[in-house]
């Protein structure tokens, strides 16, 4: 599986012939974004920084999109939608999916710590997590190392949150919740096996 970050909250999956997009940024929003074609595209957040299904539409390839809560199953792929808090109480989407045997969990946007518990149970253990920083409508450095840890995943990858840029200082605290120790890649390659023995590593994906 590879793993390519976009920016915002726009994550890019490619397992085999397989693309799948988080929360593209659309061309309204004022943040970059990049164009690509992808066969599911999942949106958390109804705001143009999350929702930009335009810009994953591409050739021939015209995603199938899932907009909100609820359980799909797309060409053999199981996808879970979960209710949270997102900015400007609008609801968030939390999304769950499994690919080539690693579980994978993103935030979207959430903005509260606070999850029903049916929802925690639900989601279960998670290998792959990602979740957003700073930017003043998500969670507090703080409360994003908290809520992060609270699902033992095996990796956690940060994101709305830039390395070089405005949020810097959201990153490094994060880190510094976390206890430091974080990998840098301009993309991330993983299978199964490399899931062996980690525990909460942070792994920062550079935007593209």
């Amino acid at each position: 599986m590879i793993i390519t970050y976009h920016g915002q909250a726009f994550v890019k999956l490619q397992q085999g012939d397989l693309v799948l997009a988080f929360n593209p940024i659309s061309k309204e929003s004022d943040n970059k974004s990049t164009r690509f074609g992808a066969d599911l595209a999942l949106v958390s957040l109804n705001e143009s920084d999350f929702n930009g299904l335009e810009q994953v539409s591409h050739g021939e390839k015209i995603p199938f999109s899932i907009t909100g809560p609820g359980e799909y199953e797309i060409g053999g792929v199981f996808i879970q939608g979960f209710s949270s808090k997102g900015s400007k109480e609008k609801v968030n989407t939390i999304y769950t999916i499994t690919l080539d045997g690693i579980r994978l969990c993103h935030l979207g946007a959430i903005s509260s710590l606070e999850l029903e518990a049916d929802v925690t149970e639900e989601i279960g253990s998670v290998d792959v997590l990602f979740v957003p920083i700073g930017g003043g409508t998500v969670l507090s450095p703080k409360e994003a190392a908290k809520l992060a840890t609270s699902f033992e995943p095996k990796i956690i990858i940060p994101i709305m949150a830039d390395a070089e840029g405005k949020e810097a200082d959201c990153l490094k605290l994060f880190l510094k919740e976390l206890g430091g120790g974080e990998t840098v890649v301009d993309k991330l390659t993983i299978k199964k096996k490399d899931l062996e023995g980690k525990e909460g590593d942070v792994i920062i994906v550079k935007q593209t």
